[in-house]
């Protein structure tokens, strides 16, 4: 029986008959779509089971998935030196899924996903304050605009602030922690071996708030956790797949498409349609972090050319 990744595999060899450019945004907007289809079915699967029970068993996929490519390595990429770093970003990982997917199970589907548009906002934050990034003022005037964008569609004072929309700010900002940790950790640490530790840490430490609201469950509820694990792997591993493919950069404005999906989503299956503050608040944000990650691509450039070539 072929697996998910034989078949992933076989499906890449079509699309590596494109351009490197246009197989990066074919893979990419496959993802937008993995992802905003998982985000449905984790509401779905809150109609029956807690958000944490859900998240283990998101992580327990995610792990199986992640086991062959560990055998095939023999475990050799599990050596590391830095094991604590590994295991505070899954803690900080665990957090913010739990708060991400109790946000998906209380919040409509376009917030949840307008509002974690704003991760790369305190990503830039972050850089400046942990990574020693340079202080620039387009920097700040795009993460002020972010932050503007996340106050049209909270509205505080106007409307009462739900604790979903709480609750994926917060899992946004705790995003941005790991990305700062991943950072750091890319330093000394192979990719696959961070990839790796962040599959066991997930799923060691989700298993923990799982137990504490566990909920028997039938076969139609296993489907669900099924399809969850599923369309969870296949954005992954077409997400990484585009990030090898094209620059990142090339990359971000197809992300924008997750919230056409779940818009789309919400309507058709919850019957939640999205104000017009959700769209322009996340058209704000998500401009501020496009703005803010083509000019770090263009100081990237200009510093390579001002070094000159080397030899």
């Amino acid at each position: 029986m072929k697996t998910l990744t034989s078949h992933f595999e076989e499906f890449s060899g079509l699309v590596g008959r494109q351009t490197p450019a246009l197989r990066g945004i074919i893979l990419m907007c496959i993802s937008t779509v993995a992802f905003s289809v998982m985000h449905g079915l984790v509401r779905f699967a809150s109609e029956a089971l807690p958000p944490f029970q859900i998240a283990f068993f998101r992580n327990l996929f995610g792990l199986a998935f992640l086991l062959p490519l560990l055998m095939r390595s023999r475990f050799a990429v599990l050596r590391t030196q830095r094991i604590g770093l590994h295991a505070l970003r899954g803690v900080i990982n665990i957090v913010a899924m739990l708060m991400f997917f109790t946000a998906l199970s209380i919040s409509p589907l376009a917030k949840v996903t307008a509002l974690s548009f704003t991760a790369p906002i305190f990503m830039a934050v972050l850089a400046v304050l942990f990574l020693g990034e340079r202080f620039r003022i387009y920097r700040w005037l795009a993460i002020l605009f972010g932050f503007i964008g996340m106050l049209i569609i909270l509205r505080p004072g106007m409307v009462a602030l739900d604790a979903g929309a709480l609750l994926v700010t917060g899992s946004a900002a705790l995003w941005a922690v790991a990305m700062v940790i991943i950072k750091i950790l890319s330093r000394t640490e192979a990719s696959l071996t961070i990839v790796a530790y962040m599959g066991i840490f997930l799923g060691v430490f989700s298993i923990f708030p799982a137990l504490w609201v566990w909920e028997p469950f039938g076969m139609q509820t296993l489907g669900w956790l099924v399809l969850i694990g599923l369309f969870g792997s296949i954005a992954q591993m077409s997400l990484s797949q585009a990030l090898k493919e094209t620059d990142p950069t090339a990359l971000m404005p197809f992300d924008f498409l997750k919230l056409i999906w779940t818009a789309i989503i919400g309507a058709w299956f919850f019957a939640e349609i999205p104000d017009i503050f959700t769209w322009i608040g996340a058209a704000v944000i998500f401009s501020s972090g496009l703005f803010i990650a083509f000019r770090e691509r263009q100081s990237r450039r200009a510093n390579a050319s001002s070094a000159g070539p080397v030899g």
